[in-house]
């Protein structure tokens, strides 16, 4: 047996302890008393004053398990940090974490067996450490797309948002009931948006002052419209003026923002084509329109050439 297949098969063997030994893992730590406890506790759907319910997690338990696998931030802070980035991207809970910590890991070795076994090792060393650290970075590169893919899909839909708010508060609705109803129709068409605002109710639920519900939510997010929302809402609750007519007023203005963002997307299309059209649209253009003039030009040289 040569070398190039055992060293193949170690690494196959290898990827598929690795993922046995993380799936036994998980499905042991979601099946302990403690964790399944700590389920229903967490899934419970309080009431609120309108009736409508609320069926977002309230506690974030990280297994100690979790933590003594490898790939995991052993550090709080690096944890932490971790854990706020995921949040950004719309991975909330210990599983995202557990998630993305096993990519990292998992997506490296896979690239590189799968490299060898197709190059050989004396072949294929240099091309499968390049692919390697290509699988180490995809995990972070997704999760970046996600966070910007997130932040474009709640601006969108913040002016939608504000005008639900602003018919809700003026049909006498208060804030927190027109948070929930404005999250409740919003499912649909913006649900990330509609997440966001479902956190804000469960904080304020849970006792936290609702200006600091919207300092995380803009902290959560990393919106520049929804900083300036959260700002003109302290405010106005410094100030007592009208949420409706500052809602209006900023409703207005991130319409015109969402707008001006669609035209300079439009405005860019025209450059955009212009790779498309020189790869694909003007080679077959070129050979319709002057193949049939090779072709005869070819024919008369040859007929000279044999005269």
């Amino acid at each position: 047996m040569s070398i190039d297949i055992i060293i193949t098969l170690c690494a196959v063997f290898l990827l598929v302890a690795t993922v046995t030994g993380w799936a036994t893992s998980v499905g042991l730590a979601a099946r302990s008393p403690e964790m399944r406890r700590l389920r229903r506790l967490a899934t419970a759907t309080p009431h609120g004053m309108a009736g409508e319910t609320v069926a977002l997690p309230l506690v974030d338990v990280i297994d100690p398990r979790v933590r003594r696998l490898p790939g995991v931030p052993k550090s709080p802070k690096d944890m932490k940090r971790l854990q706020r980035r995921l949040a950004h991207a719309g991975f909330h809970g210990p599983r995202a974490l557990l998630v993305f910590s096993a990519a990292n890991l998992i997506t490296p070795l896979l690239l590189i067996a799968l490299t060898l076994a197709a190059l050989g090792v004396h072949g294929g060393w240099v091309v499968a450490i390049f692919t390697g650290a290509i699988g180490y970075l995809l995990p972070g590169i997704i999760v970046s797309r996600q966070i910007e893919r997130r932040k474009t899909l709640i601006s969108n839909g913040l002016p939608d948002a504000l005008d639900l708010l602003i018919v809700c508060v003026e049909a006498g609705s208060g804030l927190d009931q027109a948070l929930v109803k404005a999250s409740d129709e919003l499912a649909i068409t913006h649900p990330a948006l509609a997440e966001e605002l479902r956190m804000i109710t469960t904080e304020v639920r849970a006792g936290k002052p609702r200006l600091d519900a919207f300092k995380n939510f803009a902290e959560r997010t990393k919106v520049d419209d929804v900083r300036s929302l959260v700002a003109l809402l302290v405010q106005t609750d410094r100030f007592g003026t009208s949420i409706a007519q500052a809602l209006r007023t900023h409703a207005e203005t991130s319409r015109t923002k969402r707008r001006q963002r669609a035209e300079e997307r439009a405005a860019k299309v025209g450059v955009k084509l212009v790779f498309p059209l020189v790869l694909f649209l003007f080679p077959a253009l070129y050979v319709v329109i002057l193949g049939p003039a090779v072709i005869q030009f070819l024919r008369v040289f040859l007929t000279a050439v044999q005269r």
